[in-house]
C-alpha cells in the first residue's frame, strides 16, 4: 500500500520534532558564527582606476574601435599579472610571496564600451592592499612603455586607506543566514526521517496505517483500584 502523508501529518510531524529541528538549526548558526567570526581571516580590498587613451578617429567610437579597446584591455590584464610586472612589486614592497599567490590577490574588472578598467587587489591587511594595488599599478604604468613600445596608460585614481575599513569576506550574517537555512533543512529532513523508522504504535490511526489493517473495536483503559 502506497504511504502519503497529509497537510496535517506534515505539521504533526514538525510540531512533534521541534526541538530536534531548532537545535540542528541553532548548531549550524553557532558552527558558522564562530567559524565566521573568530577562525577566518578578513580579507580588505582596494582598488586603482586605469585609463587606456585608445586614440580615436572620430568623435565617437564604432564598433572597430570599441573592439580594439577590448582587446587592448584583456591583454593589459594578462601582462599586469604577469611576472614581468609582478616580480617587480615583489622586489620593491619586498612581498614574502611569489608571483602566483600574489596574482591570485589581484582582480581586473571593466566596463562595457569603456577605456577604464579597474584593478583591484584584496589582502588580510587593508593598507597592504592599497600598497600593493598602486605599487602593480605605477609599476604597470612604468614597465608597459618598454614591454609594448606604448605610452597610453594614465591612473584615473589611486588606491586610498579608509579610516574604517570593512572587510569583504567573510560576510558573517551572510554565512549565518545560509546556516540558518541549511540546518532548518537538515532538521525537517532529519525529523521526516525519524518518524519514517519509527514504527512505533500508538493509537488506532497507526494500526491502519502500519498493519493495513482495519480496526474493529477498542478497550478503554482500565484503572486499577486499590
Amino acid at each position: 500500500m502506497e504511504e502519503t502523508i497529509s497537510i496535517k501529518d506534515f505539521f504533526k510531524t514538525l510540531k512533534k520534532r521541534w526541538k530536534l529541528i531548532m537545535l540542528l538549526t541553532l548548531i549550524a548558526a553557532l558552527i558558522s558564527g564562530t567559524i565566521s567570526y573568530f577562525l577566518l581571516t578578513p580579507v580588505y580590498q582596494s582598488s586603482t582606476q586605469i585609463l587606456v587613451n585608445q586614440k580615436e578617429s572620430k568623435n565617437q567610437l564604432d564598433s572597430t574601435q570599441i573592439q580594439s579597446n577590448i582587446a587592448v584591455i584583456n591583454t593589459y590584464s594578462v601582462i599586469i599579472k604577469s611576472p614581468a610586472i609582478l616580480e617587480k612589486v615583489i622586489n620593491d614592497l619586498e612581498l614574502e610571496q611569489s608571483v602566483d599567490q600574489l596574482s591570485h590577490k589581484i582582480t581586473i574588472t571593466s566596463q562595457e564600451n569603456s577605456q577604464v578598467f579597474s584593478l583591484t587587489v584584496q589582502d588580510s591587511n587593508p593598507s597592504k592592499a592599497a600598497e600593493i594595488a598602486n605599487a602593480v599599478s605605477g609599476t604597470f604604468q612604468k614597465e608597459i612603455k618598454d614591454i609594448m613600445n606604448v605610452d597610453n596608460v594614465s591612473i584615473l585614481a589611486k588606491a586610498e586607506i579608509k579610516e574604517n575599513p570593512t572587510p569583504v569576506k567573510p560576510s558573517p550574517i551572510l554565512n549565518i543566514a545560509i546556516a540558518v537555512v541549511v540546518g532548518l533543512m537538515a532538521g525537517v529532513g532529519l525529523a521526516f526521517l525519524l518518524e519514517y523508522m519509527d514504527n512505533t504504535i500508538r493509537d488506532e490511526k497507526d494500526i491502519e496505517t502500519l498493519l493495513d489493517l482495519p480496526l474493529l473495536g477498542s478497550i478503554e483503559k482500565i484503572s486499577q483500584h486499590k
